[in-house]
């Protein structure tokens, strides 16, 4: 492509409503425009890079036995009621009238939909296994559009479905996909980690993610160094050290006025002794189906609220107010405790093991010292609280390690969650009716362009992974001079002919511009071209990613540029 008659419009200065570097850099490069919050436009280069993800993903999809198919976006409402969801989903569902007055919603997700479709094709166990994908526009009506393409209220989203006889064949599928899923990820030169994650909305079990790591990530997990185990801090879990001192004898409780004292790091402040965060009791309170429940866990730990759902069997629980806190207890914020607690009592099981901790009276400026689990309050014991860097790891007991990440995709088991609902069965081989049990395996696909710049950015611009980059070579010619417009030109020709994707910078600007414009766009390789390098008879290569550029004679140069091309993970074009 010449840059002369591409539309590439650049941007100098970031928009002032651009809080990540993928929302600066794609606006700033002219991959995107935004038209209206949370939708976006993408620009021919935008586009050049959402068909090679698209195509890496196509590509193991094929490969894993999956089929495409497309689905409506617009959907009649019955099948989101049937299922439950056109009242669970709330406000995030965009909802629509047709002029007859009949209710419609665009699609956020399609499981009723192939459900639907399932349950009046499918018969018989022998037309089972079945894997069926799309790659198709979302629709989500989110709160807070934010950092561009990364939370939009339209995106590009890669969504599977498999069908299955029973759980071990449901199991296996889900194996055959997280396979899948690596090889795409890998493909596409991310760093990335799977992650134990939470099932959420879309209902059913075994559930993992794919989080691109990125230092603005709005996903916090954990990960050990020394074996597999990732997860999201939502489901994470740590080994669990016992601690608790059995070689002292418990104190006798006592109160203590602690006027003002609402925080941890104001108790131990007040109290002194050498106090430490993790000899304290923090007390939450929450509200649950209308009824307080509190939760209690170290004083260094945090609650986590996903795992407190779960132990309570809700969908989410919900902080109490000022006002709610002070009737279930009452005292003021920051004096709540679990001793003679009115209401039902969680506790994390690092609780049991702290000796004489000091935690609120249930009374305004009152603290109590020397508090026991078994003595002085019980509760039921549950794995409560985030999991945080240096836990131990579950699986092998090393230290656990703190990221943030991006989440680009996410796998699900989800079981009979929706044929059972909406009656998908088939007949087994024993002539028994059975719900077919079913998986899901989505990927963000416009957001992985949005994650894959959070990943590969630096101070001047992009550095596209060499699989993705919309083009895989940038030259730049340098003056106006005949001869390295030519030397350029022949350049360019053999780049497409051995199959190398390339850009040429034909403009009238000086190599200032050429240079900023070359790395603010981010092509992996930029090759240069000047009459220095003529009268040497070589040109100078740059990878994006190092600092160093390297001379090559022209002699070499197509061969060597094709096979670096090739080393770092891109694919050659056929020109046949």
């Amino acid at each position: 492509m010449r840059y002369s008659k591409a539309f590439i419009p650049t941007q100098k200065e970031a928009p002032k409503d651009a809080t990540t570097p993928s929302h600066s850099l794609l606006l700033r490069a002219g991959y995107a425009r935004m038209v209206g919050a949370g939708i976006y436009e993408l620009l021919p280069l935008g586009m050049r890079v959402l068909t090679r993800i698209s195509t890496i993903i196509r590509d193991e999809m094929d490969r894993a036995g999956a089929q495409e198919f497309l689905m409506p976006a617009i959907v009649p409402a019955e099948y989101f009621k049937e299922s439950g969801r056109w009242d669970s989903f709330g406000p995030a569902l965009f909802r629509l009238k047709d002029r007859k007055g009949g209710e419609y919603h665009l699609g956020p997700t399609h499981e009723e939909l192939i459900t639907d479709l399932v349950r009046r094709e499918v018969r018989s166990y022998r037309q089972l296994p079945l894997n069926l994908y799309q790659v198709q526009m979302k629709y989500r009506d989110e709160p807070r559009p934010r950092a561009g393409l990364l939370r939009c209220r339209e995106f590009l989203m890669k969504d599977a479905y498999t069908f299955d006889v029973d759980e071990a064949a449901a199991t296996e599928s889900y194996g055959i996909m997280r396979e899948a899923y690596k090889r795409i990820f890998s493909r596409l030169g991310l760093d990335y980690r799977i992650v134990e994650a939470d099932s959420g909305a879309m209902g059913g079990s075994t559930s993992a993610e794919f989080q691109v790591l990125a230092q603005n990530g709005e996903d916090a997990i954990v990960a050990c160094g020394s074996c597999d185990y990732a997860a999201n801090v939502e489901v994470a879990e740590a080994h669990f050290k016992e601690t608790k001192q059995t070689n002292g004898k418990m104190g006798a409780r006592e109160k203590v006025h602690t006027p003002g004292v609402h925080s941890i790091g104001e108790v131990i402040s007040f109290l002194g002794g050498g106090l430490r965060p993790e000899s304290t009791l923090k007390s939450m309170i929450y509200i649950v189906d209308g009824k307080p429940v509190m939760a209690v866990v170290r004083g260094d730990h945090e609650v986590n609220e996903v795992k407190l759902a779960r132990v309570l069997d809700v969908e989410e629980v919900r902080l109490a107010s000022d006002k709610e806190v002070k009737k279930v207890t009452g005292a003021s914020v920051g004096f709540a405790g679990p001793v003679d607690f009115d209401g039902r009592l969680i506790v994390d099981r690092a609780v049991t093991h702290v000796l004489d901790a000091v935690v609120g009276a249930n009374e305004t400026d009152q603290h109590y010292r020397n508090v026991n689990h078994g003595r002085d309050f019980t509760g039921d014991v549950h794995d409560l609280h985030l999991v945080t860097e240096g836990d131990g790891c579950p699986k092998c007991n090393d230290h656990l390690r703190l990221y943030r990440g991006i989440e680009g995709g996410h796998i699900f088991i989800l079981g009979t969650h929706y044929s059972a609902k909406m009656g998908a069965t088939f007949v087994n081989d024993g002539g028994k009716s059975l719900p077919v049990v079913m998986g899901c395996y989505g990927i963000g696909v416009t957001r992985l362009i949005a994650a894959a710049v959070e990943q590969y950015n630096d101070d001047d611009g992009i550095l596209w992974p060499m699989a993705i980059a919309p083009y895989q070579v940038h030259i730049a010619p340098l003056g106006n001079d005949g001869e390295v417009a030519a030397k350029s030109e022949e350049v360019y020709q053999a780049l497409r002919a051995a199959g190398v994707d390339a850009l040429i910078d034909d403009r009238k600007e000086r190599p200032g511009v050429k240079f900023k414009d070359a790395d603010l766009l981010g092509m992996p390789i930029r090759v240069t071209i000047g009459k220095r390098g003529l009268a040497s008879g070589e040109a100078e290569v740059k990878e994006r990613n190092h600092k160093d550029a390297e001379a090559v004679s022209f002699d070499t140069l197509i061969d060597h540029l094709t096979a670096l091309v090739v080393k770092r993970g891109g694919r050659l074009l056929d020109v046949s």
